[in-house]
């Protein structure tokens, strides 16, 4: 599915790159016609338009196979190093960012269970009436 979706980028690309030669065929031929200060004024607009045009490299992927697994690289140069680095910055970012979420609600919770135990402590009703089944009844009540 992935190539199928590269072919038609390839594709497109290459009917977008047919129909802009065909456009500046037509246009460099209706050029002769013209006068001499219109030219050199169309050719410096070219020549400036094609200095602002980005030069997009082009990157060609391919699927390497070996050993019954598969990696899909996406051609040019890697980077080296630090793009190796970089690219793993968001999972330890992720990875930490778990860490204290986790971190954080279990001594939420352990806060909670500490307030519930100092209650229970300290109220003047023995442990064996929170268990009982007409108590949470009577707290219900009672609000």
């Amino acid at each position: 599915m992935m190539t199928t979706a590269l072919n038609m980028n390839a594709s497109q690309s290459a009917l977008h790159d047919r129909f802009a030669r065909k456009v500046t065929t037509r246009l460099s031929q209706g050029t002769a016609d013209l006068p001499y200060d219109i030219t050199e004024r169309l050719r410096a607009a070219r020549m400036q338009a094609l200095s602002k045009r980005k030069v997009s490299s082009l990157q060609t992927a391919s699927v390497a196979s070996q050993n019954g697994s598969s990696t899909l690289t996406m051609g040019g140069d890697d980077g080296g190093l630090w793009a190796r680095i970089a690219s793993f910055l968001p999972l330890i970012a992720l990875i930490a960012g778990l860490i204290a979420i986790s971190v954080v609600q279990n001594e939420h919770r352990a806060n909670e269970l500490a307030e519930v135990d100092g209650s229970l402590l300290t109220s003047d009703l023995p442990p064996a009436a929170y268990s009982d089944p007409g108590f949470a009844q009577f707290l219900k009540n009672n609000r």
